[in-house]
């Protein structure tokens, strides 16, 4: 008794290069074995009016401190 395995993955149009294939084999392997996501990177500073002020100051007295000189 002989077993027949599917292929993974099946091309329907086009002729991707080896290079691609083990690309997108990489990929789905790596979903598959449930590899971390990457976190999102932080909004850059200068989105951020606070930061544009100077006003950067967090915590619990950051807004009776934010009126001080420095």
């Amino acid at each position: 008794m002989s077993i027949v395995e599917e292929p993974m993955l099946r091309v329907v149009r086009g002729e991707p290069t080896a290079e691609e294939l083990a690309a997108l084999v990489t990929a789905i392997a790596s979903v598959r074995a449930g590899a971390p996501a990457a976190a999102p990177a932080p909004p850059p500073l200068w989105r951020d009016p606070a930061a544009r002020l100077g006003m950067t100051r967090r915590g619990p007295l950051a807004w009776p401190t934010s009126a001080r000189p420095r």
